[in-house]
């Protein structure tokens, strides 16, 4: 009795009318979400790679163009990273030049707005005076934050150990 009276109360026994509500409001919001969620996950990745290759980065050829670098470095941070960066006086020496070769999201919380990146970056050290430059390749894993409606920042940066790098190499041999 208390089913039909709760069914009875706005609801048609006319298949077409029970039905057209079933899929409107109830079938709209998934795709909605979806598109919310990618969108999110692509600007989040998008804004991550370059954050990290400014974060990567700095010309010190002169003391203003290494404090520009300095302040490139405090606008792609957020959080304690930024303070730390904000500590960092500006001096004239080597010079590195980074790209970002491979990146992606290991994790995204829009809600919370936050999220995880892994990368591969190759930085180009060039030393004071000009010398030939030298290349390093680096894993890094970066916490993004989000700052604005379509802006995240770097929160948190670490390297990720290369597995099979010096001491792994030896313990995975000691076994023969």
């Amino acid at each position: 009795m208390r089913r039909a009276g709760i069914l009875g109360a706005g609801a048609s026994s006319s298949p077409s009318a029970s039905a057209a509500p079933a899929r409107g409001p109830t079938r709209r919001p998934a795709p909605t979400r979806a598109l919310s969620f990618g969108r999110a996950r692509d600007t989040a990745l998008a804004e991550g790679r370059r954050h990290l290759t400014v974060l990567n980065t700095l010309d010190a050829s002169t003391r203003e163009r290494a404090a520009a670098g300095v302040r490139a470095w405090r606008d792609a941070s957020t959080g304690p990273l930024r303070t730390e960066l904000g500590r960092t006086e500006p001096a004239v020496g080597a010079s590195a030049r980074a790209t970002v070769t491979e990146a992606a999201l290991t994790a995204l919380d829009t809600r919370a707005g936050t999220a995880k990146l892994i990368a591969t970056v190759r930085v180009d050290v060039t030393p004071r005076g000009g010398a030939t430059a030298t290349g390093d390749r680096k894993r890094l894993e970066a916490v993004l934050t989000r700052t604005g409606e379509d802006t995240w920042k770097v929160a948190a940066l670490s390297a990720v150990p290369v597995a099979g790098a010096e001491g792994s190499e030896k313990e995975e041999g000691g076994d023969e």
